[in-house]
């Protein structure tokens, strides 16, 4: 974590986006004159200069209308000044004894009714609550927010929501929110901003779904405590889950403007499943709350009080006095609780691993020797079970895993982690943040008559001679002259700047996505589905990056000169459908990309062209904040 003072007089400042960026209905620029404009110099705690800033109005300057982004250095301030006595009780995380905590299984709420025999529709009403959570025995209980139907049945993660296929699912999501946040925000980035104090803004993302645009969770589409405020491109109260699509495993999380990453990380995260006993109970996988369980993992650190830790400077502090390019906790955390462990029976699990953290990927592996039998990514099942002995998970992707401990050599067996962080050229890992959760294994054989059949499901890929479109997907980062981010993008574009990808209803597209990044960045794109072709590396990356910052136009640019390199292949359980897949830095990936079900040739029960469309991001949520996210709007 970067924790670089605010000794900067301001010469370090210089433009990072030529366009206006948005935030809320107010457009704004950074000055490039290599000072600042303060205005109001008065006394002002940290959320009464916030709500000052929220509520500034444009002003004419040099014939244009903009926005002066003022008091940037005194938000630094402020921040630190809130901030900096809670940092210095920062908690190692070799305080806390690992394994001592059992990995809960979150509660489930059933999203249908049953009537004469007859799965029918069901409406749920699901809040959001500030409460306390313990997350470890030895730790003081942490302020979080977190989803439930009470705030007394609320937990981190969320209730699980189980579903049936071809059954609607409708969820009021409630808001329960205080007007202050429990943790630092950066108002120079693209946010969602409530006036007056009228509460934290959230709005929910069913991960995965394929749904209308009303219902997606529009990072625009906030809301907050009782619908006091909403935001431009609020819709409804009710969002309607069709549940149409092919049976597997989403998630739900948070996913307001500029705002994703803090609530993430205050703990509004929960699994979604879709079942279809029709189809799945032939494959005779692990069944039953006992041997099927979510396992979502995120990493986070602490203060000796309990509250959650996040750094409250910026690592450019004159530019955005609190955004950090990626964030990383030390302790890792399964189901809500630091280290977990699980006592199991000798015969086969079935895991649904989702990686709910910030930007922190992981290399899962056991260090007994165990192996994860893959059986779906994401969404979506494989065509066949692959065996693996490591298993690398971006942020978002999900890995639905079975485990046969029958085959362990001792009665033990420690999940671990080996991923660099940033992913793939950071830090290597330590002691802390290797080790995941343990399983203790009893000694007995137990009866399993779950199996691991030789084939699952295959959904057929579309023929590429019928794509309708071939797209250029470019991937930016921009950096201040201290060599620090300043923001993300894609197709260097502002979130805010009007729709380029607008794909047809029911085609195919071919996407190439050049990462001209140093990261790798999990792409995740809302209500399409896609298939991975190839990956190729860059050769010149720097020539080629320094025309493409130019010219933005990979065609232009001449993308069939440099993409000439080594071929990555698609590892055997990436090969099928995924809503999310990693890009590798200097490569060119290329995907196929489906806007229709995968699994019949039914259209779409509602209107994918409605307003306000959907979006493109990211995953790496402090990224997907600052603002590598674009719209995606359909026509027909």
């Amino acid at each position: 974590m970067n924790t670089r003072g605010l000794e900067d007089d301001g010469k370090n400042l210089h433009t990072f986006s030529r366009r206006p960026q948005v935030c809320n209905a107010y457009t704004y620029h950074f000055e490039t004159t290599g000072k600042f404009i303060i205005r109001g110099t008065r006394s002002l705690n940290i959320h009464t200069l916030l709500s000052e800033i929220s509520k500034m109005k444009m002003v004419k300057m040099a014939g244009r209308n903009e926005m002066l982004v003022v008091l940037v250095i005194v938000i630094s301030s402020a921040f630190v000044g809130t901030w900096a006595a809670k940092e210095e009780s920062l908690l190692s995380p070799s305080a806390l004894e690992m394994f001592v905590d059992e990995v809960p299984d979150m509660p489930r709420i059933c999203g249908f009714d049953v009537v004469k025999g007859v799965s029918v529709p069901k409406s749920l009403k699901i809040g959001m609550f500030s409460k306390k959570w313990k997350f470890h025995r030895d730790l003081p209980a942490t302020p979080v927010f977190a989803y439930g139907e009470s705030k007394s049945t609320a937990t981190v993660p969320g209730p699980t929501i189980e579903t049936r296929h071809g059954v609607d699912t409708y969820v009021t999501w409630q808001n329960h929110l205080p007007s202050k946040h429990i943790l630092p925000w950066d108002p120079t980035i693209p946010t969602a901003m409530s006036p007056s104090n009228k509460g934290v803004p959230t709005v929910v993302h069913l991960h995965g779904g394929i749904d209308e645009p009303e219902s997606d969770g529009h990072a625009y589409s906030w809301f907050t405590s009782g619908f006091k405020a909403r935001g431009p491109a609020w819709t409804t109260k009710k969002y309607h889950y069709h549940n149409s699509q092919q049976p597997g495993n989403l998630w739900y999380h948070d996913h307001a403007m500029g705002l994703t990453r803090v609530n993430l990380l205050a703990g509004l995260i929960g699994s979604y499943i879709i079942r279809d006993p029709k189809v799945e109970a032939p494959l005779n996988l692990p069944q039953g709350s006992e041997y099927d369980r979510p396992l979502i993992i995120f990493d986070r650190s602490f203060r000796t009080d309990g509250s959650l830790y996040m750094n409250p400077v910026g690592n450019n502090p004159t530019i955005h006095p609190q955004w950090q390019p990626e964030y990383f906790g030390d302790a890792i955390v399964v189901n809500g609780k630091a280290w977990p462990h699980m006592t199991v029976k000798r015969r086969k699990y079935r895991f649904r691993i989702i990686n709910a953290g910030n930007a922190r990927f992981y290399r899962f592996f056991f260090t007994n020797g165990l192996k994860f039998i893959h059986v779906a990514s994401d969404s979506v099942y494989n065509e066949r079970p692959v065996v693996l002995t490591k298993l690398l998970l971006a942020p978002s992707e999900i890995a639905d895993v079975v485990v046969d401990f029958s085959k362990s050599p001792t009665d033990s067996a420690i999940l671990s982690n080996d991923a660099a962080y940033p992913y793939p050229s950071g830090d290597p890992v330590n002691k802390i943040n290797s080790k995941v959760m343990k399983f203790s294994i009893k000694p007995h054989q137990e009866n399993d008559t779950s199996t691991i059949p030789n084939r699952l499901m295959n959904y057929p890929m579309p023929k590429l001679s019928s794509a309708s479109r071939t797209r250029y997907i470019a991937m930016y980062e921009f950096a201040s002259p201290i060599d620090e981010p300043t923001h993300l993008n894609l197709n260097n574009k502002s979130f805010e700047e009007p729709t380029t990808e607008k794909p047809k209803v029911g085609t195919s597209e071919i996407w190439y996505v050049i990462n001209l990044t140093e990261d790798n960045h999990p792409l995740h794109i809302h209500l399409g589905l896609f298939r991975v072709l190839e990956q190729t590396e860059l050769l010149n990356v720097e020539e080629f990056r320094d025309c493409m910052t130019k010219e933005n136009d990979a065609v232009k640019c001449q993308i069939n000169k440099y993409a000439r390199g080594k071929k990555l292949p698609v590892v055997a359980h990436e090969k099928g459908w995924k809503n999310v897949y990693k890009m590798t830095p200097g490569f060119v990936t290329k995907i196929v990309v489906k806007f229709s079900y995968v699994h019949s040739n039914e259209s779409y029960p509602f209107d994918a062209t409605a307003e306000p469309g959907y979006v493109y991001h990211c995953h790496i949520l402090d990224h997907e904040d600052n603002v590598m996210m674009r719209p995606l709007k359909f026509v027909n």
